[in-house]
């Protein structure tokens, strides 16, 4: 079934999140791109941790299953490994992300699942009061006295693997959506990271010079997003602002497709067999 009005992949459950939430503005973002991108909501699971953030899969019209912090990423393989055909959405905060999930982001993203990461980064853990997260560093309120580097978010996915990375923000919507579009477009892992300010407890101070933009589009005639080094020296260039857009994609088999080579190389297609080879038996 397709659907064309953004609003229909809303469910009537009223949204709970702080007034002027960034968190907001991303849930209507990804509502305008399952619109454009015609997913069929009946065929669309998505996955969650725990969090502010992670609320946002009681607010769409889909199938959803809201995990353990930092555990979403490992319930979405499983999902899309049980039903290939699905669009499986992850999404996230940093802290859910970068902090307890770290571990199976860096090795899901090497080994390139067809899932949908989206991660709203606003630097803190907004749900227990505020504690600065990985991706604020040394300043941000709450913060210890011992100087620290913040994580760079954008370098990590490229570094690790990921074939589609991306950065947008919640403050700009228009974009936000067509990056999404594209991630939803992309075959393999595709991972946003959404700059989504929390209004009540803040991100860490800006260092960007006074005179400077606080973000700044990413010119894909400039920039070659299937150049991995490159990107990673965009994603780590120190000026003070934020940089929006693709970073890099690339074209790689998934982990499900060289899973079907397997069975089909070894004669085997029925399910049994696929849950063999995941635990590392012969089928």
């Amino acid at each position: 079934m397709i659907i064309n009005e953004p609003a229909a992949y809303r469910t009537e459950r009223p949204v709970t999140w702080c007034p002027g939430c960034g968190d907001v503005r991303v849930l209507e973002a990804l509502c305008h791109a399952l619109t454009r991108s015609g997913v069929d909501p009946a065929g669309t699971v998505l996955v969650t941790g725990s969090g502010c953030s992670s609320m946002i899969g009681f607010f769409v019209n889909s199938y959803a299953i809201h995990g353990p912090y930092g555990r979403a990423l490992p319930i979405a393989l499983g999902v899309k490994l049980a039903n290939p055909s699905l669009t499986v959405i992850v999404a996230g905060g940093d802290g859910d992300a970068y902090a307890a999930g770290a571990g199976h982001l860096i090795h899901l993203a090497r080994k390139n699942p067809d899932l949908t990461y989206l991660i709203m980064d606003n630097g803190c853990y907004g749900l227990t009061k505020g504690q600065p997260s990985p991706t604020a560093g040394n300043g941000a309120a709450g913060a210890t006295a011992v100087d620290h580097e913040a994580l760079n978010p954008v370098a990590l996915l490229i570094a690790t693997g990921a074939t589609f990375v991306a950065q947008g923000s919640s403050d700009d919507s228009e974009l936000l959506t067509r990056l999404m579009q594209e991630a939803l477009h992309h075959r393999g892992f595709s991972a946003i990271n959404i700059i989504s300010p929390c209004a009540v407890l803040g991100r860490q101070p800006s260092t960007r010079p006074p005179d400077a933009p606080e973000s700044v589009r990413i010119d894909p005639a400039t920039h070659p997003s299937h150049d991995r080094m490159a990107a990673l020296q965009l994603a780590t260039v120190r000026d003070g602002r934020t940089r929006v857009g693709v970073f890099y994609r690339e074209e790689r088999n998934t982990l499900h497709s060289g899973l079907d080579v397997t069975l089909k190389r070894d004669g085997y297609d029925d399910l049994i067999s696929l849950e063999r080879i995941m635990n590392g038996m012969k089928p």
